[in-house]
């Protein structure tokens, strides 16, 4: 949490950097968002805000759980509250411009906030992907290395893995940032999305992107690309290990321990390989926004739901605070 929070001091002393150099004619930007029929709006409006409040609510409730609880102060669990802390990251930075333009139509924003946002929403999904990189590998040790899980997978490694996750995020995103910097935007300043992304910012330019498109390229071919095939290649030997073992039963037990993993994952990439990496000529602004909602809202909201589900370890965790709380 204090590196965390370290990072954030930076990076809005990066933002003010890029805000003082760059000289731009956008001051204002439209989010147009979704267009709700006025009879639903209030519906909708109400149906995010209890979201957003589940969410915050069960990311917190993991983060409390490991703390406190003992039995929780292992290696997975520790990863899992540094999940959580970059999910409610995550759905800060989105949901609350969404519900206003849920009201009112659309967010009208400063050009600033807009990059603002976009650094800590590209920030949050950065850090998640290493995370999730980091799980995979404390995953596979512990299934295919387990005499080795112990000596390799201690708290003072998981701290050094945490950490490295947090600052190249920083680091990536830092790059991102100077590099948008050069740029000088023009043009109406209306982004027909509910948060301000990459490729709506880069379309207000009056410069040729190329340049920094090739950057952002190069950037998360090591930050985003590299772990995706390390998550792959971890779960290749697992898989692998896994039918190698003659007991249908403790085949079964085994797989357990990663299954909730490999369902985060697999819908995590899933979302972004829709968004990112598919041609977007067939795909209408809808549709974009509505897949773009599922990792933005969606993904925060279900990781600690997928986590705790089949988790007896957290389960009984919540059983012994209300049977505290009782006596």
């Amino acid at each position: 949490m204090v590196s965390c929070f370290f990072f954030y001091l930076l990076s809005l002393f990066c933002l003010q950097v890029m805000e003082k150099k760059n000289v731009t004619s956008i001051t204002i930007i439209h989010l147009l968002g979704f267009q709700i029929p006025h009879s639903i709006r209030f519906l909708i409006f109400f149906l995010f805000l209890i979201i957003y409040c589940v969410t915050i609510f069960v990311n917190l409730l993991i983060i409390i759980l490991v703390s406190y609880s003992k039995t929780l102060h292992s290696p997975m669990y520790f990863f899992l509250t540094q999940l959580s802390v970059s999910d409610i990251l995550l759905i800060t930075d989105i949901l609350p411009n969404m519900l206003h333009s849920v009201l009112f139509k659309e967010v009208i924003i400063s050009f600033s906030d807009c990059h603002t946002q976009f650094y800590f929403f590209a920030f949050s999904e950065l850090s998640e992907c290493l995370l999730l990189t980091a799980m995979s590998y404390d995953r596979y040790l512990a299934i295919c290395k387990p005499l080795h899980y112990n000596l390799v997978m201690n708290f003072q490694i998981c701290w050094i893995m945490v950490t490295a996750c947090w600052f190249l995020s920083f680091l990536a995103l830092t790059i991102h940032t100077l590099m948008i910097s050069q740029l000088k935007f023009c043009g109406p300043g209306i982004v027909d999305h509910f948060f301000c992304d990459l490729d709506p910012i880069l379309q207000l330019s009056c410069y040729d992107t190329t340049n920094v498109q090739l950057e952002v390229t190069f950037v998360n071919a090591i930050t985003v690309i590299t772990p995706f095939f390390m998550t792959i290649a971890s779960y290749f030997y697992i898989i692998s290990t896994i039918l190698k073992i003659s007991s249908i039963t403790r085949r079964h037990k085994v797989f357990l321990t990663c299954s909730s993993h490999l369902t985060v994952v697999s819908i995590f990439y899933g979302t972004l390989i829709c968004v990112y990496l598919l041609p977007g000529k067939g795909q209408s602004g809808n549709t974009t926004k509505f897949i773009s909602l599922l990792y933005t809202v969606g993904i925060p909201l279900l990781n600690p739901i997928i986590y705790s589900l089949r988790n007896q370890d957290l389960k009984q965790a919540v059983a012994k605070i209300i049977n505290r709380n009782n006596q």
